[in-house]
């Protein structure tokens, strides 16, 4: 006859009022042979933080006169995750684009259900973006709360879930399930059979797989807990910075209060997320270095995006439904980020160098190019087209919602503003820093931006500065006028033709390859994904995963 086997009892576990937890057993018949557990949170704590790029962070309308002025029931500005939401902006104008996406009116769609108003859609409805895979680690710990409810408290439905919620679930999983019973568990294995070599690391580095002892060593009585960071990319990243840095300083006094040993956090970044993880740390904004272990940025524009200049006068180029959602013309484009500091943030800097707008005729004969004297905020960024046909403010795009805090001016002081961040964080990246990127042939990106023109052969850089728009067709095509003969030029702009991600070129990323003091610990030049779908590749996320556990490798507790 068989040896009965013991059953297994799970105890659910209890938080204290003084954070600590506690589980209580009960008793069973002598005859029935019941093994009862329960599980502990570790001791040490490590939260692991994803800050998300542009138009990454869901938006609210806070202020109750702009609802009323767009005639809406709900304060949702911006929630890519909500069908229902992106159908709607299918159909909306410039002008309503400006009144939802106001700075001054928005902020970040925090989960709160203390917050919830009557009459109005509750958190748990707003934050419905949000699912836990299955045996997350979220389970563990207050039993009074679901695993769905305590990611929302971690911020996951303040994020683009559809491009995030993989992430989000991976890091949780493989950096507190790496071991079970003190042995390497199959999340474990992942991590230690992970060769970088096989991520595309740059050759300027060796990295060598992770060994169990390295993992054991930093997973030993401690827990990475995966929170995300929204904010309201409208604002200037400088803003962003310093409000995430008092959220980053309430999260470690929250898991001191718990009881737990917090000093430090680990910083993941998408995209611009990584611009405004560097004014976390940079002293003239959330000067918060001390705090932050290391930051794993992700397809971050180091230099800018030449993108910038081509959706805010021709439109979204990617074409189908997300480019209509986003806008499908420079109209519809302009009046949000003409009237963002963080849009205008990710135009190239005056590192990015001279000549990335060039103009070419039919044979692809180069005529002219700007900025000449690498200055692109003066040549170009506060340039009106009524005074150059090729600057970047379309005067009438600019406020069509007439807004007494927009125009022509306002524009170009925030452009100014611009200008100022981009010096503050030039070359102003965290010590311990890793990164990933675009490198694809196949996704092309904006390293510069071509006007083809169907001038005569004589055309020189003087007839290029002689014309002026006759008529736009708002997508990236144009007539112009020659204003001594009269003359009808047309000019287009071309598709993208240099590596990258189809948004990010890999030369703007490399600024994180070439930087010297300090010099990254490693770099991975990937190819096979877009840019807003970046962590969804198998490859970026295990390269984020290796460098999580590096960067964690050098808490001295």
């Amino acid at each position: 006859m068989p040896t009965p086997q013991p059953i297994s009892q799970s105890i659910p576990t209890q938080q204290n009022a003084d954070g600590s937890q506690h589980a209580e057993g009960f008793t069973t018949p002598k005859d029935l042979d019941t093994v009862q557990s329960a599980s502990f949170l570790p001791e040490r704590v490590i939260p692991v933080i994803l800050i998300p790029g542009i138009m990454g962070s869901n938006l609210r309308i806070k202020d109750e006169k702009r609802l009323k002025q767009l005639n809406k029931s709900s304060d949702i500005a911006w929630r890519p995750d909500r069908m229902t939401w992106g159908l709607g902006m299918l159909f909306t104008d410039a002008e309503e684009r400006q009144l939802a996406l106001d700075p001054r009116t928005t902020e970040v769609d925090i989960y709160d259900p203390r917050q919830d108003k009557q009459g109005k859609e509750s958190s748990e409805d707003r934050h419905n973006n949000v699912s836990v895979t299955k045996g997350s680690p979220l389970l563990i710990g207050d039993s009074k709360k679901t695993a769905t409810q305590k990611a929302r408290e971690r911020g996951w439905g303040e994020v683009m879930f559809d491009s995030y919620g993989g992430v989000l679930n991976t890091m949780e999983i493989q950096l507190n399930l790496a071991f079970a019973n003190a042995q390497l568990s199959p999340e474990g294995k992942k991590i230690v059979e992970g060769d970088p070599a096989n991520w595309e690391l740059d050759k300027n580095y060796t990295l060598t797989k992770i060994t169990e002892d390295e993992l054991k060593q930093v997973m030993t009585n401690c827990y990475f807990p995966v929170h995300a960071f929204g904010y309201n990319w409208l604002e200037s990243n400088g803003i962003a910075g310093k409000k995430l840095a008092g959220r980053v300083d309430k999260l470690i006094e929250g898991y001191k209060a718990q009881g737990k040993k917090c000093e430090k956090v680990i910083l993941v970044t998408h995209s611009m997320g990584g611009l405004v993880a560097r004014a976390i740390c940079h002293p003239s904004y959330g000067n918060l270095s001390d705090k932050v272990l290391g930051i794993v940025h992700g397809v971050m524009p180091a230099l800018g995006a030449a993108a910038a200049y081509r959706r805010m006068r021709a439109g979204w180029e990617s074409g189908g439904l997300v480019s209509l959602v986003l806008g499908h013309k420079g109209p519809n484009v302009t009046a949000v980020l003409a009237n963002a500091q963080g849009g205008l943030e990710l135009a190239p800097n005056n590192e990015y160098g001279k000549g990335w707008l060039k103009f070419v005729n039919k044979k692809g004969k180069e005529l002219g190019s700007r900025p000449k004297a690498g200055d692109p905020y003066a040549e170009i960024y506060k340039v009106s087209t009524k005074e150059k046909w090729w600057g970047l403010l379309v005067e009438d795009w600019l406020n069509p919602a007439k807004l007494e805090t927009s125009g022509l001016e306002l524009s170009r002081r925030k452009i100014i503003h611009a200008q100022l961040f981009h010096v503050d964080i030039a070359n102003h990246y965290h010590g311990i820093s890793y990164a990933h990127y675009g490198n694809d042939p196949k996704h092309k990106a904006f390293k510069e931006v071509v006007w083809e023109l169907d001038t005569p052969e004589s055309y020189t850089d003087d007839d290029i500065d002689g014309l002026e728009i006759d008529s736009d067709n708002n997508t990236g095509t144009l007539k112009l006028k020659n204003k001594k003969t009269g003359q009808i030029i047309k000019a287009r702009i071309l598709a993208p033709q240099d590596p990258g991600d189809e948004t990010v070129p890999a030369f703007s990323a490399d600024d994180q390859l070439n930087s010297s003091s300090p010099k990254f610990k490693a770099i991975f030049r990937q190819t096979g994904y877009g840019h807003q779908d970046s962590y969804q590749n198998p490859n970026a996320v295990a390269s984020t995963i290796h460098s999580i556990i590096r960067i964690a490798a050098n808490m001295g507790w």
